[in-house]
């Protein structure tokens, strides 16, 4: 019994050994991202605030209230660009991501424009419309990616095919601490409500409806850009920190399983000093 413990006990510990190997692999592949991901969303940060000042700007100033942009269409369906991961092993990424999402849309029909790799098949698998399934790469995604989003949905939006757009990502707060957050990208909202957004008086030639039409896709874009990269920064960050405390717990593990084995080698060498004894005095 105790030859057969001890076997068991020393094919645990190489198990967990292999898995220990891969997961700190994993850890420092995210280290050695997490610096080159942080510049990018630093860089991509400023552009999205000047083209979001300058669409809440135009908005405001826009003389015709009738444009699609600012018109709410409660009627139709929602829309949610959702930034997933492309691979798991990120603690709870994923699903608090999407859980952000299903709370939001609550019994409303929606459909989705997913990217990342897990998000299409979180989608495909529920049984929503999927507008397109082919942005599987979320690090490699371009600002020309994003500005081919943008018009296809801004199409979609004036055919009337939903109502409200809303982009659903990850924030980055620190090492520790990412959230999923939910941003009402369509239509424009200007209100005092939604925060920073106050009336600038500023002059527009041609006039700010048209402008209006001509910023947006590059507003959408510069959004999308810069939500991509925050929630791949969100992404490396949560899976350094998932496989640094899975490292650590199958270190434990091992710790605790060479502890059990020493005590199963030391019973069974007293078992056989002890049948030796035995056996010497009969």
């Amino acid at each position: 019994m105790a030859a057969t413990s001890m076997k068991d006990i020393k094919l645990r510990i190489k198990s967990i050994e292999s898995t220990m190997q891969i997961t700190k692999a994993m850890q420092l592949v995210a280290t050695s991202k997490l610096r080159r991901a942080k510049e990018r969303m630093e860089q991509s940060r400023p552009y999205a605030q000047i083209a979001r000042e300058a669409v809440v700007t135009a908005s405001l100033n826009c003389a015709d209230p009738s444009i699609p942009y600012l018109v709410q269409q409660k009627d139709r369906k929602d829309c949610y660009i959702i930034i997933a991961g492309e691979r798991g092993l990120a603690g709870g990424y994923n699903n608090n991501l999407f859980k952000a999402q299903l709370a939001h849309a609550q019994d409303r029909e929606y459909c989705v424009l997913p990217i990342g790799r897990k998000a299409i098949e979180k989608y495909h698998r529920l049984g929503v419309q999927v507008l397109d399934d082919s942005y599987a790469a979320v690090e490699s995604l371009n600002v020309s990616s994003c500005y081919k989003i943008a018009k296809q949905l801004l199409q979609q939006f004036k055919e009337g095919n939903f109502g409200n757009l809303y982009l659903v990502y990850t924030s980055f707060k620190s090492m520790m601490s990412q959230e999923a957050e939910i941003m009402q990208l369509l239509p424009v909202l200007t209100d005092a409500s939604t925060g920073k957004e106050r009336p600038v008086s500023t002059i527009y030639d041609p006039d700010a409806a048209e402008v209006l039409e001509k910023i947006m896709p590059d507003y959408l874009a510069g959004t999308l850009y810069s939500a991509t990269c925050n929630s791949f920064l969100s992404e490396v960050a949560s899976r350094r920190s998932a496989m640094d405390s899975a490292t650590k717990n199958a270190g434990e593990m091992i710790n605790d399983l060479r502890l059990k084995f020493n005590r199963a080698r030391q019973g069974a060498i007293t078992q056989e000093i002890t049948e030796i004894v035995a056996g010497a005095e009969q």
